[in-house]
């Protein structure tokens, strides 16, 4: 049975993932670690050698534990982890690059929306490396949603989806694509069906990557 394993620095993200993987490869199985404590040093620190250190434990429980790929969950840490595979002998893909790669494809203006400031230098230059990659010239508007975090910390999803939905609409009228750059953004882009451009979000088109990806030949 193949199995997709998940490193998240928050437990919401556990029945979101495991939903999308059984949908999309019913029949496999997945794996989980969460360890807030990794984003929460990452946010004070940047991704410290001790950290590094942490998050590589973190993987190798997931490969260990049997997983045949694994999914970085974590937009700030995602770019170190994927750094991982040929030591970890495990594929590991951040969560965000087909987002990436979609929000290229989509539009020139690129609003990259967070409410983690450690997730906004590492978003920024995955899509920069994607547009190079796809020949593609984009102009990133770094889109920062002040107080928003601290109401996913106190679990108050809906007032956090409803904050970010706001802010997203504030930037669309000067922009071709809205990036929401962290998997927990996910439910502000059911408050945005309505906009006329695109809304990119990272837990699906992850999920399909992975199973493409661990899908045996």
């Amino acid at each position: 049975m193949t199995t997709i394993g998940f490193l998240h620095t928050a437990d919401v993200h556990v029945p979101v993932f495991h939903e999308l993987r059984a949908e999309l490869a019913p029949g496999w199985a997945d794996l989980h670690v969460v360890d807030p404590a990794l984003l929460a040093d990452a946010q004070r620190d940047g991704i410290t050698a001790e950290l590094a250190g942490r998050v590589d434990a973190r993987l190798h429980e997931l490969a260990d534990r049997g997983a045949d790929l694994i999914v970085c969950t974590c937009s700030s840490l995602a770019e170190y982890a994927e750094s991982r595979t040929s030591d970890l002998g495990v594929p590991v893909l951040r969560v965000d690059r087909p987002m990436a790669e979609a929000a290229v494809a989509a539009g020139e203006r690129i609003a990259v929306l967070a409410t983690v400031d450690s997730t906004l230098a590492p978003t920024c230059a995955l899509l920069r490396t994607a547009a190079e990659r796809a020949g593609r010239r984009v102009t990133l508007i770094e889109t920062p949603c002040p107080g928003a975090w601290s109401l996913f910390l106190q679990g108050d999803l809906r007032a956090y989806a409803e904050k970010v939905a706001d802010r997203a609409r504030e930037i669309a009228p000067g922009v071709d694509v809205i990036v929401l750059a962290q998997a927990s953004l996910t439910p502000a882009a059911e408050l945005l069906t309505d906009l006329a451009i695109p809304v990119l979000t990272s837990p699906r088109t992850a999920v399909a990557r992975a199973v493409a990806e661990a899908t045996p030949a």
